[in-house]
């Protein structure tokens, strides 16, 4: 068999016509048992299959085309180009991709002691420096990311230096230094390091490379600020704002606004109105408009305030309405998104800075409201009038309960009420609002049954508001039925488990059906949260006094006495406890603390007077018993005096002075002498009214202008305007303005007959003599000053 010999430069047609000229006819029958044939379908899809590198002459039955015999591998010229070579292929398989050469060999590693290699590893180090610096700062550990920050520029510095050996000045990285510097700064600013922030600040501001360095005036000038250094915060404030391009216009207008806040600061309000007026211009913001409202407060401007409050009202607020919360059709998939970005991070940020915007706004009308006209109630008026016309209608209805309770300040019940009333038909939240106010008003007066049905009515508005479900439980509580009033009270905590009054009412409740161990359990929740409420921890300490446990009611009113270390009532509760368990020294202590603290409660000095005689010093003891006997003796006068008072016509007076004495002393008799005064003053507030109605503009009654009634009209008429005087100058005495006095201005009943009776002239007393002498003397006794 002769062996085909083929060109050494031959392309591939030519390898396949030699093949061909040596076997002109292709044997198809023997096809499946051809290994060859049948491997070139499996790896190639239908092509050539690659020529093995050797092929023994005994491996194959017909003739191969090979470039030499005895196996000798084929020279490839046709895939030169490719990079195989004939020298790569002998004496291996065919292998393009090179998989029989093995892995490839590692990289050739980086000489750790070379100096980029240090630098490069160097500069890591002070970037995960500067980055754990900043956590700790956002984690509130301020002395460990002030470390932080320290060993940071420590290595930056090595670094500068080891990177000045090797390359040239210009290539240091220049935000590198900057952001360590400015980190550093940061964190000494932080920790009220302020001449070492103002240091690192004023290095970076004075560093010409760094480009932008100056807008850290701003920065500078916060720190002046707070070391109320305003002379050199307001001129870095403004070397900063002249370093700012006017582009950047937001950073401009809050610079401006610290200019403003700072001339606020240093009572050069003209100066601050100048600023703040320039940004509402540009920018309005809510921050400037209430900052200026607040500088024409200052300088008492009526007009500009009015101006300045509907500037506040209009700054856009730039947020969704609830509208577009709301699903215009019934399709699932649509619901489902709205529901999904009803309380998302964009809506929670709307809804904060529509919260800002109405403190804002309600702090404002509540600042201006009593100077913009003549009275406050006229300037809410205009307030609200304002409020309605904007954007914030429903706040509207807010500063109308805010003017309620303005009156309430005032002690001008009636008004508040009326005002209050004046909400019974509007929507239900302002409803529940205004009746749960008035259900609490009328609870305070012991008027039950009006705060049981302002009560009903705001539960009825509002089912889940649980200051109304409060007050419910509260009239049904006074009512005595204890039960029922815990439903209500287990109904608020169900609407809001964070309503206190709720809980700790519910323990008063539990305590009222001995259900000790329910009542300790609400107090001890409520200590929870209230964690230094004197109230909690007494009705804790009084729990366990009932439960028969003196050591825990001892432990807990020791922690009373850690948070009000004044209180003589828990001091003389801890020596009783002391003393029922045979502590007397403890018990002293206590009680002498208790009496130091408030030196006439007559059991205290009782019990010290007894302690002295069982321990022997009786001269201690005397002096005990002598303070006791003067305090029944102060009683005894106490009584004298009213009798005295109201012998003379001063009965109000006499009461006045017997509630201020009794509430400062501690007696018992306090309540009653309360009562009588305010009796008194109803009565008197009655008659008044009733003089008023029969009364012209002048005071006198109609048709005895002219004194023709009789002769002793110009002295009545006297009389009665001498007599209010006198009763507005005894109001103005001290302790007149006791929490006893009722400001009721409803109209008198057309029924109603005067319990004293006609007026009859009444002889002058040696003490009214006394009294004309003194600076009552160009006064008269008016009707109200009557004794009963």
């Amino acid at each position: 068999m002769q062996n085909v010999h083929l060109a050494p430069e031959t392309d591939e047609d030519d390898l396949y016509s030699g093949y061909n000229d040596y076997n002109p006819t292709y044997d198809t029958e023997e096809l499946e048992n051809d290994t060859a044939f049948q491997q070139a379908v499996r790896t190639s899809h239908g092509r050539r299959p690659p020529i093995t590198a050797k092929i023994p002459s005994t491996a194959v039955s017909r003739p191969v085309a090979t470039g030499y015999g005895d196996g000798v591998t084929r020279p490839m010229t046709a895939v030169r180009a490719a990079g195989f070579t004939k020298g790569a292929l002998r004496g291996s398989a065919f292998d393009p991709l090179g998989q029989s050469w093995g892995p490839a060999p590692p990289l050739e590693a980086r000489s750790e002691d070379s100096p980029e290699e240090k630098i490069r590893q160097l500069e890591k180090k002070v970037n995960e420096l500067v980055e754990e610096s900043c956590i700790a700062n956002s984690c509130g550990d301020l002395k460990l990311a002030l470390e932080k920050a320290k060993d940071a520029g420590r290595k930056e510095r090595v670094l500068v230096r080891q990177r000045e050996q090797v390359t040239r000045p210009e290539n240091i990285n220049l935000d590198l230094t900057y952001s360590v510097l400015f980190n550093l700064a940061s964190q000494y600013s932080a920790n009220e390091m302020y001449a070492e922030a103002l240091n690192t600040y004023q290095v970076i501001v004075k560093n010409k490379m760094f480009s932008n360095a100056g807008r850290l005036k701003v920065n500078m000038g916060n720190i002046y600020l707070k070391q109320r250094n305003y002379s050199k915060a307001i001129k870095f404030y403004r070397m900063a704002l002249d370093q700012i391009p006017s582009v950047h216009k937001e950073m401009r207008i809050k610079i401006m606004q610290n200019i403003g806040v700072t001339f606020i600061k240093t009572g050069q309000y003209s100066d601050a109105i100048s600023s703040f007026e320039h940004i509402m211009s540009m920018a309005p913001n809510l921050k400037a408009g209430f900052n200026l409202i607040l500088s024409y407060f200052a300088i008492g401007d009526r007009e500009k305030m009015k101006k300045s409050f509907q500037k506040l009202i209009a700054v856009p607020l730039e947020i969704d309405e609830d509208d577009k919360y709301i699903s215009p059709s019934d399709d699932p998939h649509t619901n489902l998104v709205i529901e999904a970005i009803k309380n998302d991070h964009l809506r929670q940020m709307e809804r904060e800075r529509k919260a800002m915007a109405e403190k804002y706004i309600m702090t404002a009308a509540k600042l201006i409201a009593p100077v913009i006209e003549t009275s406050f109630a006229v300037g809410y008026d205009w307030c609200v009038e304002v409020v309605k016309a904007s954007q914030y209608v429903e706040l509207a209805n807010d500063l109308e309960i805010n003017k309620a309770i303005t009156y309430l300040r005032q002690k001008d019940f009636n008004q508040a009420v009326e005002t209050l009333k004046m909400f019974e038909k509007k929507d239900s939240r302002v409803k529940s609002a205004a009746a749960t106010n008035l259900s609490f008003l009328y609870y305070l007066e012991n008027e039950f049954a009006q705060a049981s049905s302002y009560a009903d009515l705001a539960v009825n508005s509002d089912r889940y508001n649980p200051s109304a479900l409060t007050n419910k439980g509260n009239t049904v509580f006074a009512s005595g039925d204890y039960e029922k009033a815990a439903e209500f009270y287990k109904e608020a905590l169900r609407n809001d488990c964070s309503c206190t009054e709720a809980l700790y009412n519910i323990g008063l409740t539990y305590k009222k059906l001995n259900r000790l161990d329910e009542a300790l359990d609400c107090f001890l929740k409520l200590h929870a949260i209230l964690r230094n409420s004197a109230q909690v921890l007494y009705q804790i300490a009084n729990v366990y006094e009932l439960m028969e446990d003196p050591s825990q009611a001892m432990e807990w009113l020791m922690q009373l006495i850690s948070v009000v270390p004044t209180d003589s009532r828990a001091l003389s509760k801890l020596g009783g406890l002391y003393d029922s368990e045979g502590d007397k020294s403890q018990a002293f202590q206590y009680y002498y603390e208790s009496y130091r603290y408030f030196p006439s409660n007559i059991e205290v000095i009782e019990w010290l007077g007894a302690y002295y005689i069982d321990t022997q010093f009786c001269e201690k003891a005397i002096q005990y018993f002598e303070r006791a006997s003067l305090i029944h003796m102060l009683i005894c006068s106490l009584n004298t005096m009213y009798k005295h008072f109201s012998e003379n016509g001063f009965h109000n007076l006499g009461l006045r002075f017997l509630v201020r004495l009794c509430t400062d002393i501690g007696l018992k008799e306090v309540q009653e002498y309360a009562t009588k005064l305010k009796r008194l003053e109803k009565m008197k507030e009655i008659r008044e009214q009733r003089i008023k109605s029969g009364r012209d503009s002048s005071g006198c009654p109609r048709g005895r202008r002219d004194g023709s009634a009789g002769s002793d009209s110009g002295q009545n008429c006297s009389a009665g305007s001498k007599g209010e005087r006198l009763s507005a100058q005894l109001r103005a005495l001290p302790g007149t303005d006791e929490p006893y006095e009722s400001s009721s201005n409803k109209e008198p009943d057309a029924s109603y007959v005067d319990p004293l009776g006609p007026q009859i002239e009444r002889p002058k007393t040696a003490a009214k003599k006394r009294m004309e002498e003194d600076d009552f003397a160009d006064e008269e006794l008016g009707d109200d000053l009557l004794p009963e």
